[in-house]
């Protein structure tokens, strides 16, 4: 499900409000959680106008609001984000099957039964992944080419950069409901982009902890 068939059965016919409430879901996703002034600007509106959509879906518990300070630090500010019920509006891959399997594989085989499942899964990517990432490659090029990899997978993934730094971001995970009740999911999704970048990884935010993003510092 989209965010807009939450309003109308096509965003070309839907009226411009809707529209950008559909564009406001869409841009907290993507940006993670952001101030009602961050909103206008980036939808070029009025800031009594983002705010109008703002209470709009928070009535409909799509969004909820909170209070953050800026990379830890600074003033606290009043952000909004996506509520489950808002994530649930993007697409999710089979999450209730992926439950109820990895349920019977931990009660017939143990609790660690779970990561080891994962870690052959982790194996058949690297096997796979190192066709198309070659340790040849420069690193950039070989970072390009997994977000592309991911993307098709629905993590919508990007490279982004910060002086000399490069982050891995990934701004939706199809896997939510899944990595919320089985954090063996996201170790196993560390371990196997070390392995098929050939690189450390650090970890930095996570979407399944309630952050925007999943972030990971390469090197």
């Amino acid at each position: 499900m989209s965010p807009s068939s939450l309003t109308a059965p096509s965003p070309s016919l839907a009226p411009a409000p809707e529209r950008t409430k559909n564009k406001l879901l869409e841009l907290i996703k993507r940006c993670g959680p952001l101030t009602a002034q961050d909103i206008a600007c980036k939808l070029e509106i009025s800031i009594p106008a983002a705010r109008r959509h703002l209470l709009d879906l928070q009535e409909h518990a799509l969004i909820e609001s909170r209070t953050e300070r800026p990379s830890g630090r600074g003033r606290p500010q009043h952000v909004f984000a996506l509520t489950e019920r808002g994530e649930a509006a993007f697409p999710k891959t089979y999450a209730n099957l992926c439950l109820d399997v990895l349920k019977q594989v931990q009660t017939m085989f143990g609790d660690d039964a779970v990561l080891r499942v994962l870690e052959a899964r982790n194996m058949e990517h690297v096997r796979q992944w190192r066709e198309q990432l070659p340790a040849d490659l420069p690193l950039p090029e070989r970072l390009e080419r997994l977000s592309t990899l991911l993307t098709r997978l629905g993590f919508d993934a990007v490279i982004e950069s910060d002086g000399e730094a490069l982050f891995l971001v990934q701004r939706n995970c199809p896997n939510l409901t899944v990595a919320r009740q089985h954090r063996e999911l996201c170790a196993a999704e560390l371990r196997l982009y070390r392995d098929v970048l050939g690189t450390e990884l650090r970890r930095e935010l996570t979407i399944a902890c309630g952050q925007g993003t999943c972030r990971y510092r390469i090197g």
